[in-house]
């Protein structure tokens, strides 16, 4: 029978020769290979790809530095091969150097590539020898590069927009498991009944800073939309940051809201909770079978204050006037969730370059849809000032009647109208909230 690590090598192959996401590499995955070799070592397959993943350019450096062959002409599947057999060696304390050894060496043989045995055994033999050490660079950006595998010209673009804290920040919060919370659905149940409906011994954690935020760990977060509470209802599940943001836009029951690019529906969910399910929320997206996960999510929390609907952001709807809210939460880089989604640490920053002309796009129109008084958060889940605070200042800039306005708190205590939020401020993603209100005439 193959292993997970047979198969933890083989997903690796797909993902890097086509530059898919591991999230969907996994889902289309599981459903064959786990009834094929049992639940506990399917969690190692998915322990091992992940990490190789995340610590790549960690690791080919390493393989660079102890293998006669330069990395870029080794066979792709020895080369995950070899991936896989250091990250046990250096990450999983579980795992015996032996069997790091011998089940890599193991694995060529079933892959077909018995003639490079020797080569993963001379080179994972002499990292143990070594003791498991490796030259770091001198340059601190080729150290940060290394040492969080961060593609180097994202390193530069983090330091040139934000200096080294910030940036190391960044990066070495996108090492290790990520945090899980999830936002209470305060129009199905209480506090009270929600926090006695977890087994006994096990309270999610309260945010001290964020009404009906939770934090959620072990096998709760692992398995959190298997929870019976999910299934009815009772929560969703919504990083901080995003809590964070509908928390800015501060919408009541009396407000008239937009989110303009809006699927999954996660912000969409949380204000209309805010709302006390009053008022309205008018939630869109460009793409119908993304508007069907909103209606999918709407009808799971029995929410009766929102509508979702097919809509292009970035063009004008006569129909949609008077808005007292505006949520644009537009399409980004994605670079503040790269705990999430290491796969992002990889990406030129030249493949950006297009989206503030998309991001400005529908952010202008946006400003149509709002009434004189009204209010609009501009947001992304990346930290790049090309996306965030210059899409912003033209924003002002071409519109003189619209203005920033104090973020509330608790944002408001660490920033004015516009917030670079980084793991260190809150322990979230690292998110941009932008908040304007539109001049009375």
């Amino acid at each position: 029978m193959k292993s997970g690590r047979y198969f933890a090598a083989e997903l690796l192959d797909r993902t890097f020769r086509h530059n898919s996401y591991s999230n969907i590499m996994l889902g289309s995955a599981a459903e064959k290979i786990e009834p094929e070799i049992g639940a506990k070592e399917w969690k190692f397959c998915c322990a091992l790809y992940h990490g190789v993943i995340e610590r790549k350019i960690t690791l080919d450096y390493i393989i660079g530095g102890l293998s006669s062959r330069p990395i870029e002409k080794l066979d792709t599947v020895i080369l995950n091969i070899l991936r896989t057999g250091i990250y046990q060696i250096l990450y999983m304390d579980s795992v015996p150097d032996s069997a790091a050894v011998n089940e890599s060496v193991k694995l060529a043989r079933e892959f077909k590539k018995s003639s490079a045995s020797g080569m993963i055994n001379a080179v994972l033999r002499n990292f143990i020898r070594n003791g498991r050490k490796y030259d770091i660079p001198k340059d601190n950006t080729e150290k940060m590069s290394v040492e969080y595998s961060t593609d180097i010209r994202l390193v530069e673009s983090l330091i040139k927009d934000y200096g080294e804290e910030k940036a190391e920040n960044l990066l070495a919060d996108s090492l290790g498991e990520p945090p899980i919370y999830i936002r209470l659905n305060n129009l199905a149940v209480t506090e009270e009944d929600f926090m006695k409906s977890w087994a006994e011994g096990f309270k999610p954690e309260k945010s001290e800073i964020i009404p009906y935020c939770y934090r959620v760990a072990g096998k709760y977060a692992e398995n959190i939309e298997k929870e019976d509470m999910f299934g009815r209802g009772r929560f969703h599940v919504q990083d901080m940051a995003s809590q964070l943001c509908c928390l800015a836009l501060n919408p009541n029951e009396n407000d008239t809201v937009i989110d303009m690019c809006a699927a999954p529906g996660g912000k969409t969910f949380t204000m209309a909770e805010m709302m006390n399910g009053k008022g309205q929320v008018r939630s869109f997206d460009i793409h119908r079978h993304r508007v069907r996960l909103i209606d999918y999510g709407i009808k799971a929390l029995g929410l009766e204050n929102v509508t979702a609907e097919v809509g292009d952001a970035a063009v004008y709807n006569p129909k949609i006037t008077g808005c007292t809210k505006i949520l644009c939460d537009v399409p980004c880089s994605g670079i503040g969730t790269i705990r999430r989604k290491p796969e992002i640490k990889y990406k030129n920053p030249e493949d950006f370059e297009k989206l503030p002309d998309i991001q400005y796009a529908v952010a202008e129109n946006a400003i149509n849809y709002l009434a004189d008084g009204g209010e609009m958060v501009y947001s992304t889940c990346t930290l790049r000032r090309a996306e965030n605070d210059e899409v912003v200042e033209k924003l002002i800039e071409n519109h003189p009647e619209m203005e920033l306005v104090r973020l509330p708190e608790p944002l408001g205590d660490k920033f004015d109208g516009a917030a670079s939020i980084f793991p260190m401020h809150f322990g979230s993603d690292g998110f941009f909230i932008a908040k304007l209100r539109k001049k009375g005439r």
